[in-house]
């Protein structure tokens, strides 16, 4: 009897248990976020390493369409820069992330990335916030009005960076000499700096800071992080001494003080009346001339597409010589003359949807929110990548065909042509890489028809696209070649 009620007692318990414990577990199980599908990878470095080869192999697009066919086209989970990260993907992914901007989402940079851009006290304070944000005047700054005073000197530095560089050889390696022009016209138009000698002296250790930007953030010496950390260095001392000179320029009232964006840092002010310290200002002129280097690579993959296709480089000339007839031969190019080179555009357009200057960039939620479906934890940080539209065929039918009447009429769809971004965040300096880009190649096609020098060049990316021998070309100036045969 004993035993049965034991028995009983037993099967009782176990019976009001079970279920007890079965909401325990589904109450655990529920609490849990379903977040995106997907892999963290390895531990630390995550898929940094997979992302890294894939750029390297020039085939940035794998990395990202890979996973986006495993786990999910709308989201996948991957740990990337040592941040566990959610890919937003598709068009409408990007209109998302970009319509969210300080709703769900704030812009995300590395800390290691901080490092090399900012002067030290402006690091700790952007730590502190935790937020790093680009100049909030300059989408004013660079506005068509005011970049309309800026093309005669895009031209004129254009034509006289191609009589001295390009003109006297029969071979050029366009990579290096339009980073080069690009580098010299933003410090001109930005801090009126024209001295060539002084330009090489900061030029030599911008190139080592933009090699470093993405290395792995090991400060010893001799590695590429520690070569950046030290150029910034030397860097920012160097603005540090133009800023304060410009700054008693300004106070003592000289007439002579130029009007450029410099200027126009040290007497601007937020709205609560605050003007930017000179650590600040030395600060934003390097994230400038980091963000406008990248056009060097649009320069150069323009030439690299329009020696492959003869065809678009004809129409190219044809739109550029009248360009060139209506401003007579001693006039410079105007505002006007960049509106009308409307196919030189859409060559630049789908140069930019093949090779993008840049694959995306990152935000972090400030808040737990859900996109398809999926739970996006506060703190973890979240991509964009031009890759998941750009060579979409829903958006564009035979992706990797270049074809620039794409960009006629109305053009792709909106938010599946990203390459420079949007929303709030929009590259800010994007009509000033049109105006650098369509001068430059105004320039070099008025004046030249050239083939490439080596067919089978390979083109890694870092983060940029970099042509690995620099793209050489070889040069004809346009009298001595029959365009019409």
């Amino acid at each position: 009897m004993d035993l049965f009620f034991s028995s009983l007692l037993h099967l009782i318990l176990f019976s009001v248990s079970l279920p007890i414990l079965f909401l325990i577990i589904y109450s655990r199980k529920s609490s849990n976020p379903k977040l995106p599908p997907g892999t963290l990878g390895w531990p630390v470095v995550g898929e940094t390493l997979d992302f890294a080869l894939a750029c390297q192999r020039g085939n940035p697009t794998k990395f990202v369409r890979d996973r986006m066919n495993k786990y999910s086209p709308q989201v996948f989970k991957t740990s990337l820069l040592e941040a566990n990260m959610a890919v937003i993907c598709g068009a409408s992914g990007n209109k998302f992330l970009f319509s969210n901007e300080d709703k769900l989402v704030v812009s995300w940079w590395q800390r290691s990335m901080k490092k090399i851009l900012c002067f030290p006290s402006v690091l700790n304070e952007t730590l502190a916030r935790d937020n790093f944000k680009p100049p909030t005047f300059l989408p004013q700054f660079l506005k068509p009005e005011a970049l309309q005073h800026y093309i005669a000197v895009m031209d004129s530095m254009a034509g006289d960076h191609i009589e001295i560089y390009w003109a006297p050889h029969g071979e050029v390696k366009v990579f290096p000499m339009a980073k080069k022009y690009s580098f010299a016209l933003a410090l001109q138009l930005f801090m009126s700096i024209a001295d060539p000698r002084y330009v090489e002296i900061i030029y030599y250790p911008f190139k080592i800071l933009t090699r470093g930007f993405l290395s792995v953030p090991i400060d010893i010496p001799g590695t590429a992080f520690n070569r950046a950390l030290k150029a910034s260095k030397f860097i920012h001392g160097e603005f540090l001494k133009s800023i304060r000179k410009r700054k008693m320029e300004l106070e003592e009232k000289k007439e002579s003080a130029p009007r450029d964006l410099l200027s126009h840092m040290l007497s601007a002010s937020d709205e609560n009346g605050d003007v930017k310290s000179e650590m600040e200002i030395s600060t934003q002129v390097i994230c400038l001339l980091f963000a406008t280097h990248t056009t060097s690579s649009v320069i150069t993959f323009i030439l690299k597409y329009l020696a492959e296709f003869p065809d678009v480089y004809s129409k190219v000339l044809k739109e550029q010589m009248e360009i060139a007839k209506s401003k007579g031969p001693e006039g410079f190019l105007k505002w006007d003359d960049i509106q009308k080179m409307k196919y030189t555009w859409n060559v630049a357009n789908e140069t930019m949807r093949l090779i993008p200057l840049v694959q995306g960039t990152f935000r972090e939620a400030i808040t737990d929110f859900t996109y398809a479906g999926f739970a996006i934890p506060k703190g973890w940080k979240l991509h964009w990548n031009v890759n998941t539209t750009h060579k979409d065929p829903k958006y564009f039918p035979s992706p990797d065909k270049f074809d620039p009447s794409r960009f006629e009429g109305k053009g792709p769809q909106p938010f599946t042509f990203v390459p420079f971004g949007g929303g709030p965040r929009m590259c800010p300096g994007r009509e000033y890489a049109r105006a650098q880009v369509l001068a430059f190649i105004h320039n070099v096609v008025t004046r030249f028809k050239w083939e490439k020098v080596d067919p089978s060049e390979k083109v890694p990316y870092n983060p940029s696209p970099i042509p690995s021998k620099g793209f050489p070309i070889h040069l004809r100036p346009l009298e001595n070649v029959n365009l019409f045969r």
